[in-house]
């Protein structure tokens, strides 16, 4: 019924000098609100590991009283997402008897809502993946952006929210899906020396374009890591070679310093936090345009 991860918040590997501790996480829904909230406070604590227990869909008593088994069995810290109050009843006073730690996630945040707005919470499980408009509208620009990868444009290229531009390993991809998963769609084109951009492009009037640098050093370590695979496409040792790198990088602030792209510098930043400046980006850029961003949560 769990799925069982050992995360290491910083690179998802567990070294072998650190600490471990048991991290049970209960829902009622998938789980999703839980895990990244559970992950951004573990990840504070970067000398104990968290070996995650993730129970998804738990709605019944039943399913219950099996998740409960396992807590026993591996005692830690307990985090929940249950809506139901019965359900959310039981687990607390199961886990006050075993005496195992246990923190409901969304209680606070219901009691400040109920106070502010003056309503009683619905208790609907899984409210936030709803069928509605705005999970259609992830749908749509997900297919976009699948159909969109690697430098498909499409016919159109004003229909597209986003491009993101940048040399090979740039993160464009991974970081597309996600801006996806958000209702934004998004093409990416790669930057390939002594390969022009295309006039669809530089033309572009609604996309927001956008290009993704790193270091050398780290597209250099990347790109090392999938040499093989590249070398069929590049067709020499300039793939991995530092200066072409550093040569490939300058050749993207040019275009950018002509075309007016802001660049976004991924080495240090989590596809979360790079997504999360482009979308600010796209804020003042739909402004400038006279629209405005009406992104799904």
């Amino acid at each position: 019924m769990a799925d069982t991860n050992i995360k290491d918040p910083q690179n998802g590997a567990a070294p072998a000098s650190e600490s471990f501790f048991h991290m049970h996480l209960v829902s009622d829904a998938t789980g999703e609100t839980l895990i990244s909230a559970a992950r951004a406070v573990s990840s504070q604590y970067t000398n104990s590991t968290a070996i995650e227990h993730v129970y998804p869909l738990v709605r019944r008593q039943s399913q219950l009283d099996k998740v409960l088994e396992s807590i026993d069995r591996e005692p830690g810290i307990v985090l929940y997402t249950i809506v139901d109050n019965q359900i959310a009843a039981y687990l607390e006073e199961q886990c006050a008897e075993m005496g195992i730690p246990l923190v409901s996630l969304l209680k606070p945040v219901f009691k400040i809502f109920q106070s502010y707005l003056g309503s009683p919470t619905q208790h609907k499980v899984g409210a936030q993946h709803a069928l509605d408009m705005d999970y259609f509208s992830r749908i749509e620009a997900l297919d976009f952006t699948m159909a969109h990868d690697d430098g498909v444009l499409p016919v159109d290229i004003e229909e597209t929210d986003i491009i993101l531009v940048g040399i090979s390993r740039t993160s464009k991809t991974p970081t597309s899906i996600y801006l996806a998963n958000r209702g934004v769609k998004t093409a990416n084109y790669p930057l390939v020396p002594n390969i022009p951009v295309p006039k669809e492009i530089l033309n572009a009037k609604k996309p927001l374009i956008v290009a993704l640098i790193a270091t050398p050093n780290q597209i250099y370590h990347v790109r090392q890591n999938r040499e093989l695979g590249a070398k069929a496409i590049i067709g020499d040792d300039s793939y991995t070679n530092r200066a072409s790198i550093a040569e490939e990088l300058s050749h993207t602030r040019k275009l950018c310093k002509q075309n007016n792209w802001p660049m976004i510098d991924v080495t240090r930043r989590s596809i979360e936090e790079a997504s999360a400046e482009i979308l600010e980006l796209r804020t003042k850029h739909l402004e400038k345009l006279g629209q405005h961003s009406e992104l799904s949560q």
